[in-house]
């Protein structure tokens, strides 16, 4: 028996990033907002605000990288409420 694949978006297109003390905000061109915990990243959680601003959107725009951390994060997954610790 198959079990039922969750299906992934792939037409969200980041185009900006914030963060708030606990949130990351990834912007998409659609006008949707995407609001993840910061605690989802050990990287991000314990990045200084200078290391989680220098980020660079990829994969046009369905990639997020950010290369002090060297992390890199699906905005699929995202969508989808994937949860990347252990990455």
């Amino acid at each position: 028996m198959k079990t039922a694949r969750m299906p992934v978006p792939n037409s969200a297109v980041a185009v900006r990033i914030d963060f708030s003390e606990h949130m990351m905000n990834v912007y998409l061109h659609d006008g949707r907002t995407v609001s993840v915990p910061l605690a989802w990243s050990q990287r991000l959680v314990n990045a200084s605000p200078e290391q989680r601003a220098n980020y660079e959107i990829g994969a046009s725009g369905r990639g997020l990288h950010w290369p002090d951390l060297d992390e890199d994060i699906a905005v699929a997954g995202l969508m989808a409420g994937a949860d990347w610790q252990g990455t």
